[in-house]
């Protein structure tokens, strides 16, 4: 492990896991986010931000002055289905569009528990689709999610599939949260070395999201990338 990654995963222990597990409520939850939405440094300069409507799901648009016309990379942040902005992940969706030389564009979707699954996944495929009828090239566009934005990808990309929807170029789900049940053997043997999520949080953030959803429908859960009877 390099000292960059060594030195981002205590971050992680230090400013999510530890908050985290002290957060007993949603909403101090969200106020801990609000507070690191403070902490986000600015864009270089000539980075635009701008905020769109994908017909009726909010987002915001980020172009910098490497951006090319046509390439666009559609971010689904990450946050237990409960928390996260558009914001909060400011500091990486430019960095995304320089690196991508694209335009990115990064979801506001609705947050459980007040719209709980499947009201994420359906901005999700309702944004897509709004950004092909108004002329990207399926060809020319990547989905990238992390944590539930991640797992959000590939249940947005089998719900495209199973509708016989044009599928993006490409799609990258990071650390992706793809199993609501929480039937892995190893989120108990990690959950001390995870710098996340302490062992508990994960039923209490399915909880909110699920409401009274099988855990296991691969909509929710793309673990098994069956299709839904």
């Amino acid at each position: 492990m390099s000292l960059r990654a060594e030195l981002v995963r205590l971050g992680l222990r230090w400013f999510v896991k530890r908050k985290t597990g002290s957060a007993t409520t949603l909403e101090a939850l969200r106020r801990q986010d609000a507070f690191l939405e403070r902490l986000v440094p600015p864009p270089p300069k000539g980075t635009q931000a701008t905020r769109v409507d994908l017909d009726g799901v909010k987002a915001v648009a980020v172009v910098t002055l490497a951006s090319l016309g046509g390439r666009l990379v559609l971010y689904l942040h990450g946050g237990g289905h409960v928390s996260g902005s558009p914001a909060l992940h400011g500091d990486f969706t430019w960095r995304i569009a320089a690196a991508a030389r694209a335009r990115t564009v990064i979801l506001d979707h609705r947050l459980a528990p007040e719209h709980p699954f499947p009201a994420a996944l359906d901005d999700a495929v309702t944004a897509y689709r709004a950004l092909v009828a108004d002329g990207v090239d399926p060809r020319r566009m990547a989905v990238l999610g992390e944590s539930s934005g991640g797992g959000l990808v590939l249940a947005m990309l089998l719900k495209l599939r199973d509708e016989g929807f044009r599928l993006p170029a490409a799609a990258v789900a990071l650390s992706p949260w793809t199993d609501l049940a929480l039937t892995g053997g190893s989120l108990q043997q990690n959950a001390d070395a995870d710098p996340m999520l302490r062992g508990t949080e994960g039923a209490r953030l399915a909880s909110y999201y699920l409401a009274s959803a099988d855990a296991r429908t691969p909509y929710a859960s793309p673990l098994t990338p069956t299709r839904p009877d």
